[in-house]
């Protein structure tokens, strides 16, 4: 028997990762809205994620919190999709995946937030230098194709997700390589599918 794979999310919130990745592995799943303050914060939601955060996801028994935990479970599950390297070539997709979750998530929020870090603090965080990450960062993207190698895998859902909403808010600079890395990676049908399905569902997770 398949296994059941439950979306718990917010169209509102970084589930929309979770969404595009969904509508990659092609699987069937069941989405659960959840708002904030109330049901996020129920004793049954609680259970899947004590954080009383989304996105979550139940697959079976198997219950995975995190973006980047969860794109890279769903490429491991479901590896029909072609969503993850082989393992002898994983290197850069491990990489720069993990990069996108630490130093530039948390270079990007801080610029978001406005916090400015003087040369001092700069050792004592994990990003050190947000110029160098935007550099290093630059260095990664690829003039075409993808992140990790020839082929689109969890790693540009995640990383280009980042650069996509980096840009739009003004927390990422819209450098050509930016630019042109997402523009390729947001005309791919299944994120204009999970957009759709997002943008729909918000007047009712509001109301």
């Amino acid at each position: 028997m398949t296994k059941e794979l439950v979306f718990y999310t917010n169209p509102m919130s970084r589930g929309r990762i979770v969404r595009w990745m969904l509508e990659e592995i092609g699987a069937p799943y069941r989405t659960e809205f959840l708002d904030y303050g109330t049901t996020m914060k129920s004793a049954d939601y609680l259970a899947i994620n004590p954080m009383g955060k989304v996105p979550a996801i139940r697959h079976g028994d198997v219950v995975v919190t995190e973006c980047p935990a969860i794109c890279a479970y769903l490429a491991d599950a479901f590896p029909e999709a072609g969503l993850a390297p082989p393992m002898d070539a994983r290197g850069a997709y491990y990489r720069w995946l993990f990069f996108a979750a630490g130093p530039l998530e948390a270079a990007v929020t801080n610029r978001f937030l406005g916090v400015e870090l003087s040369p001092e603090m700069e050792g004592k965080v994990g990003y050190g230098d947000f110029g160098a990450v935007m550099d290093t960062l630059e260095q990664a993207v690829p003039s075409d194709g993808y992140i990790a190698g020839d082929r689109f895998s969890a790693a540009d859902v995640y990383v280009g997700s980042h650069v996509g909403w980096g840009m739009q808010m003004d927390a990422i600079e819209t450098r050509p390589g930016f630019a042109e890395y997402w523009a390729r990676l947001s005309a791919r049908e299944a994120c204009q599918r999970a957009n759709e399905l997002d943008d729909a569902a918000m007047p009712a997770a509001a109301s």
